[in-house]
């Protein structure tokens, strides 16, 4: 069984940072590592994720360059730092823990993850 647990939403303004945090409890670096966002109203949209073991990372288009993943592995970590937040990053954020095996091309896939977080909110405001 994995146990996740999501802190450091916020509000701020346009132009602001956020660092997200995700202490994960059980076996989750086998497989990726993902954040996912939801606006009301909207899909859930896979942001970043990133394999423990590879260190490989994923990014969605309207994050790259702005937010970056990254992971404490000794302390079971996910992390996810966003800079230059704009009014349509806000949404609930989530973590998650993939299926076993699945493949990079299906990294910011929402099907693909099997445990989810409780979220975070994330408001940025103009």
């Amino acid at each position: 069984q994995v146990q996740l647990v999501e802190s450091g939403g916020g509000s701020v303004q346009t132009g602001g940072s956020l660092r997200l945090s995700c202490a994960a409890a059980g076996d989750t670096y086998r497989n990726y590592m993902g954040w996912f966002r939801q606006a009301p109203g909207k899909e859930s949209e896979g942001v970043a994720a990133i394999h423990p073991a590879s260190g490989t990372t994923a990014y969605a288009d309207s994050v790259k360059s702005r937010f970056t993943v990254s992971q404490d592995y000794a302390k079971k970590t996910l992390y996810l730092q966003m800079n230059s937040l704009q009014p349509e990053d806000t949404a609930m954020y989530y973590c998650a823990v993939a299926v076993s095996y699945t493949l990079y091309a299906y990294a910011l896939t929402p099907g693909a993850y099997k445990y989810w977080g409780q979220g975070t909110q994330v408001t940025v405001s103009s």
